[in-house]
Parts: structure tokens; sequence; C-alpha cells
């Protein structure tokens, strides 16, 4: 194992799942700052988009997000190939295949949860991703979709996609309705199976193996660890009250020292702001992320109402932030 995978491993004790439209470049540069250690996920990207599309853009981040990894989409070997090597050359640190997102245009296009009847069609993608990719291929599952009995595909899916040189999977641990369920319905009606991500531990213990679905808190999270799973993945609960899950992560998962408070947090953000701003971006762009930066603290509400009614404006800048920011008791 090098160096880099040690690390790798180390980090995805805990991470921050991938979410359209969430966890961009922004919302990850905000995340590192509470959190030193965590795994972060860009956003899906779809490998057409970058092999054909060109969309090169999307490729774009911040030096100090690392380690952060790379979600891929597709299930077209070759071009998954040209996109992981694209995304090892632009420096991130893993590259992740989407077997788990069950949109309606990921199902037409033929990636993500529906590949989880394909396992020899993924294992196909990642071998071809390996092939010309530095970075470590990982892939996020479910564990099974529509009428499939997960205690059957699961582990056969699995067992196909480690032989291909797969060593590390993050199984949601609920199955994907592809008919029937939106995508929306789809992270909460499918009942959880944690039991059966920890058979799959238990079955495959040289893999590593992390679990998603359903964790809100640390708290929720702590005892898959301490029961032998190798990580937990944290979705929508890591972005609404990111500081309850990632200011206590470096000293609760990693053996660290604590977070930097939530205002010197919002002060960290402002040269970041700065930037962004004069290269033509506008601020609301990064301050949605922050909105749940105090949550279940006093002025909390004023916080997000300031945010949400003034960074969208003409000439909105750091000083927005500062007067938001002014809202919250303990920082006046």
């Amino acid at each position: 194992m090098t160096q880099q995978t040690e690390t790798l491993r180390r980090a995805a004790r805990l991470s921050v799942a991938p979410m359209m439209d969430w966890t961009d470049r922004h919302c990850r540069y905000f995340h590192r700052l509470i959190s030193g250690e965590t795994l972060l996920y860009t956003e899906m990207v779809t490998a057409p988009a970058l092999v054909r599309g060109g969309a090169l853009h999307l490729l774009d981040y911040s030096p100090e997000e690392h380690p952060v990894a790379f979600q891929l989409g597709g299930s077209e070997p070759v071009e998954l190939r040209q996109a992981a090597r694209m995304g090892a050359e632009a420096g991130y640190d893993e590259v992740n295949l989407n077997v788990g997102c069950p949109s309606d245009r990921v199902q037409s296009g033929c990636f993500g949860a529906i590949l989880m009847t394909r396992p020899e069609l993924v294992a196909e993608c990642v071998s071809e991703m390996q092939a010309e990719c530095a970075a470590e291929v990982t892939v996020k599952c479910r564990i099974g979709v529509d009428d499939q009995v997960p205690e059957d595909v699961l582990p056969a899916f699995i067992e196909t996609v480690a032989q291909a040189g797969v060593t590390r999977f993050t199984i949601h641990a609920r199955k994907a309705w592809l008919e029937g369920l939106s995508p929306k319905e789809n992270r909460d009606i499918p009942p959880l199976d944690y039991p059966l991500v920890h058979k799959m531990k238990a079955a495959y213990p040289d893999l590593h193996i992390s679990i998603n679905g359903g964790i809100a808190t640390l708290d929720d999270g702590v005892p898959h660890l301490d029961q032998g799973l190798d990580g937990v993945m944290i979705g929508r609960a890591a972005y609404h009250q990111p500081y309850d899950i990632l200011g206590l992560a470096d000293q609760r998962i990693y053996g660290g020292g604590p977070a930097p408070s939530r205002a010197a947090i919002v002060h960290q953000m402002l040269p970041y702001i700065e930037g962004h701003l004069s290269a033509g971006g506008k601020l609301n762009q990064i301050t949605r992320h922050m909105l749940g930066l105090f949550a279940g603290q006093p002025g909390a509400r004023l916080w997000r109402r300031y945010l949400s009614e003034h960074a969208h404006g003409t000439g909105a800048g750091p000083e927005t932030v500062l007067a938001a920011l002014a809202q919250i008791p303990e920082a006046a």
C-alpha cells in the first residue's frame, strides 16, 4: 500500500457525499476550513461532458481542498478511461465511479444506479479507468435496484468489481427504486439495511468499505466505525449543519485538534470571497453554501435571512458577510 493510499484511507474514515448542485468547489473550500481531515467529493461529473463536451471547467478546484475525490458518471469504458485520466492529471486524489444515483437522466444515460444490474460492465469500466489513472479508482453503489434481492446482488456485485482491481467501496445502504420513486424519494423511502453493509465487510475484510445513507450526526456514524467498518459518508446533514459534523470531526474521528470557531471560519472565507469576486463571480455563489454554519445557534435565522436577502445584490461583497455575521449575538 502506497503512502498516498494510506492517507486516503485515513481521510475516508469520514467523507462528505457527492451532492449535485451542492458540493461544488466553493462548498468544498468552505468545508475544508471547518475540517482539515475529512475526505471531500465533487459533484458527479459525466464522462461525456468532459470527453465530448470539453467542459474542462468542471475539473477546477482549489489546492486547499485536498484530500479531494472526483466523482464520474458514465458507462462507456473507453470514455470513462479518458475522463479518469483527466481527473488524475488535474490532481484529484481519487476518481470515483457513480453506481448509485437514481435520477431519470442517469437512467436514460445508462449510468448511476442502473449499473447495479450490470456488474460485468462496471468491472470493465473500472479496469479501463485504472489503466491510465494515477489516482485510486473507487466505486459508490447502492445495495440493489428495484426487484433485486440485495443479499444476493450486492456480494456478487462487489466480488465482480473487486476482481477488476477496486479495493474501496462506499455503499449507500438502500435499494434504489428506479420505477415509481423520484430521486428525492429514493433518498428516504427505501428502507435502510445497515447490517447487510456490515456483512459485506465481514465477507471481504481486505476491502475498504464505507457506509452511507441516513446518517445525520457523528453519534450516528461513530458506532459503524467501532463495529468494524472503515468509513462513514454523510450527505445532507454535513451540508445543512456543517459545523455540527465537520467541526467535531478532526478531534473525534482523527484525534486532532478542535476546529476554529464559526466566526473565525467566516473571517477565513473573506480572502477566498474577494478572489472569487475579483474574477467576476458573485457573492451568493459562495454564501449559499454557508447558510447552515450557525445552525442551532442564537442568531442563526438572522444570519440566513441576511445572506439570502443581500448576497445576490449588485456590489455585495465581504462587507455583506460581515454584516450578516453581526446578526450573531456572540460574534457581535
